[in-house]
């Protein structure tokens, strides 16, 4: 199995024969460049921010330096891909507004744009520097003694060559012996590298891809997740009700019509009992049958909408109902489904459980919200963890956005409130 990142190939047997190595140098050397950069913007932008602030024109400057450690900071994280396979998502939430001052007074209010300063000014005076240094003696002291041959017959032209500009190297045997000592260097450095990137790249995402942005990013990954399973849960619903309607329902109005014709020609008698019997059996499979298809999805709800379909659950109820839903338009089908099923699922309740006389359903958009109420008259005390199902619907109704409220004292009445943003988007 391919390691994600430099820790977990260090464990593994062929680390040196691996690209980890040189990627951990890669990782260290390439802190050069970026942090020089870095060094010289900041250094600029707060020298002339400072001269010119006296005239107000190097405020945008200094502003400009607070933030500096963003665009570093976005770098590092693409840099970390080097050593770490792992997402480092990005720490900052969307600004507040459109436009730059908005972008800049959002980034302004969050830890994480302080946190990369912090890294910024770190690592743009100190980190890199000592990158470099100790990316450059891990290859380069095992190279210079690998090299000790070669380098004695060329540059010391067979007589005397000082390795690293420290051992004296006066013969070929001596030249050897550093090169096979170089081996042992190379297997310690190249270890060595790997310990110092890993423990740099974790440096670097402790304080640019901290654990609570990951957590922030599986939550919306989660969010997401469960916004697209109630939809496919919709859809699949939906395709259930269609083949039942079209299928197995239109075979039992077929086959109770066959029934009947056969009944004008069987004489009276214990054979026409029996097919008068079947075709009442037949008849309240279909009952029941368009009974369980009105459940699983009513066509009233997707050919006429919300009110309509409350409506028509309103008739349904043994509990006299008064229906009130005024809505501007229709939303999105998953937002009309929770709701006709909560109002459904309340109205049930309603009959079995509360002794209520009378009940009312009122729907309405108000304030950018699909906001359904069903109040009834009846003996009060419910609860949530009662068994009624309303666990679930909050469930549904919080994949949404959304939030179901109960209020049922003792004694009554029963009010279930349910709010649904009436344009849900996908989280950001």
């Amino acid at each position: 199995m391919r390691s994600r990142n430099v820790w977990q190939a260090l464990t593994r047997p062929g680390f040196l024969l691996s690209s980890w190595p040189w990627r951990s140098a890669a990782y260290l050397l390439s802190s050069a460049p970026v942090g020089a950069a870095a060094l010289v913007t900041m250094v600029v932008l707060a020298v002339v921010g400072g001269v010119l602030a006296v005239v107000l024109v190097g405020l945008p400057l200094l502003a400009a330096l607070v933030l500096a450690g963003i665009p570093l900071a976005a770098v590092e994280r693409r840099r970390l891909r080097l050593i770490d396979g792992g997402p480092a998502p990005d720490p900052h939430r969307r600004p507040d507004g459109r436009g730059v001052r908005a972008w800049a007074a959002t980034r302004l209010r969050e830890q994480a744009t302080w946190r990369e300063l912090a890294y910024a000014l770190v690592f743009s005076v100190l980190l890199w520097p000592l990158e470099l240094l100790a990316a450059s003696l891990a290859l380069g002291v095992p190279l210079g003694m690998l090299l000790s041959p070669l380098l004695l017959a060329t540059v010391g032209h067979g007589s005397e060559y000082h390795v690293l500009k420290v051992w004296s190297v006066t013969s070929y045997p001596q030249a050897a012996a550093f090169s096979l000592a170089g081996l042992a260097a190379a297997v310690v450095c190249g270890y060595g590298l790997g310990v110092l990137a890993g423990a740099r790249g974790a440096l670097t995402r402790l304080l640019l891809a901290s654990g609570e942005a990951e957590l922030g990013a599986e939550i919306v990954e989660l969010t997401r997740s469960r916004v697209r399973l109630v939809d496919a849960f919709e859809a699949e619903r939906r395709r259930i009700e269609r083949d039942l309607h079209d299928g197995a329902q239109q075979r039992l109005v077929a086959l109770s019509m066959t029934l009947g014709l056969a009944r004008l020609d069987v004489p009276p008698g214990p054979g026409a009992d029996l097919v008068a019997k079947a075709q009442a059996e037949a008849n309240e499979v279909l009952a029941e049958l368009r009974e369980l298809i009105h459940g699983i999805h009513p066509q009233v709800l997707v050919n006429y909408g919300l009110e309509a379909a409350v409506s028509d659950a309103a008739d349904r109820s043994a509990v006299p109902v008064d229906v009130t839903v005024e809505l501007p338009e229709r939303p999105s089908e998953t937002i009309e489904a929770t709701a006709y099923f909560v109002v459904r699922e309340a109205l049930a309740n309603v009959a079995k459980h509360s002794g209520a006389t009378r009940a009312q359903v009122f729907g309405r958009h108000r304030d950018d919200q699909l906001v359904v109420e069903i109040h009834d008259d009846g003996r009060g005390g419910a609860r949530a963890d009662a068994g009624t199902g309303l666990l679930g619907l909050a469930d549904r109704v919080a994949v949404l956005d959304g939030r179901l409220a109960l209020s049922s004292p003792p004694g009554g009445p029963t009010l279930l409130r349910v709010e649904i943003p009436w344009a849900r988007a996908e989280p950001a």
